[in-house]
C-alpha cells in the first residue's frame, strides 16, 4: 500500500478516527521547525496557528492596500481641482508637471503639447498608437532627452498620451531613477485618470 492509498482510505473512512482514537493519540510527528517530535493534535494546532498568521498577514496587506488607494484617490482629487484653477494654456503647461511632482512625488515630469512643440513623426505615431498609459524601463525615441542632464540616470518611465477625442494633443512623461517606480505590466488605472484630467483641463485652450 502506498501513501496515496492510505490517504484515500482515511479520507473515505472517517469512522476510523472514532474507532481508533487511542492509536491517533499515540502518533508523534516531527516538529515543523525541528528539534523534537510532537503529537498529531499539537501538529494540527501548529498548522492552525500558522494558517491564522498567514490570514492576519493577508488582512494587513488588504488594509494597507485600501489605505494606499484612499490616499491616491485623495491626491487625484487634489490634482484635478488644481487644474481647473488655471485660465490659459501657458499656465497649465507649466502647472501640470509641478502638480505631479508636488502631489504625487514624481521626481521628473515632462509635458509636450503638439500645439507648442510639434512632435517628430515617430513620436506622433507612438503616441497615437498608445491609446492608454504604458510604463517602460527605457525612454522612447528622444523623450529621455526631455529631462536634460538627468536623462542618463533615469531607469523607469510612464507615458501618458493626451487626447482630444481620438486625436492626440500631447504626451505627458513621468520618470524616475528608481527602476521599480514605473515598470512594464504595472497597473495604470490612476495614470489613466491623470491623463484624462489633464486632457480635459487643456481642451478649452487648444486651437481647434
Amino acid at each position: 500500500m502506498n501513501p496515496e492509498d492510505v490517504a484515500h482510505f482515511l479520507l473515505n473512512t472517517p469512522e476510523f478516527f472514532e474507532e481508533y482514537a487511542d492509536t491517533l493519540a499515540q502518533i508523534n510527528l516531527p516538529h515543523p521547525h525541528g528539534g523534537r517530535t510532537i503529537s498529531l493534535g499539537e501538529r494540527q494546532l501548529l498548522a492552525l496557528r500558522e494558517k491564522n498568521k498567514a490570514l492576519e498577514k493577508r488582512l494587513h496587506e488588504l488594509v494597507e492596500f485600501g489605505r494606499e488607494n484612499d490616499a491616491l484617490q485623495h491626491r487625484l482629487h487634489e490634482f484635478t481641482n488644481a487644474l481647473f484653477a488655471a485660465r490659459e494654456l501657458s499656465t497649465l503647461h507649466e502647472m501640470i508637471p509641478h502638480l505631479l511632482t508636488d502631489i504625487f512625488a514624481v521626481p521628473h515630469v515632462a509635458l509636450h503639447l503638439w500645439q507648442i512643440t510639434p512632435p517628430s513623426m515617430e513620436l506622433l505615431v507612438f503616441t497615437d498608437e498608445l491609446g492608454k498609459p504604458v510604463c517602460l524601463h527605457q525612454g522612447v525615441h528622444d523623450t529621455a532627452q526631455w529631462f536634460g542632464e538627468c536623462a542618463s540616470q533615469l531607469h523607469s518611465f510612464a507615458y501618458l498620451p493626451l487626447y482630444e477625442g481620438s486625436v492626440s494633443i500631447g504626451l505627458l512623461v513621468l520618470a524616475s531613477e528608481d527602476k521599480q517606480r514605473f515598470y512594464p505590466g504595472m497597473g495604470t488605472v490612476y495614470l489613466q485618470y491623470i491623463a484624462e484630467s489633464a486632457s480635459s483641463a487643456l481642451h478649452p485652450y487648444l486651437d481647434h
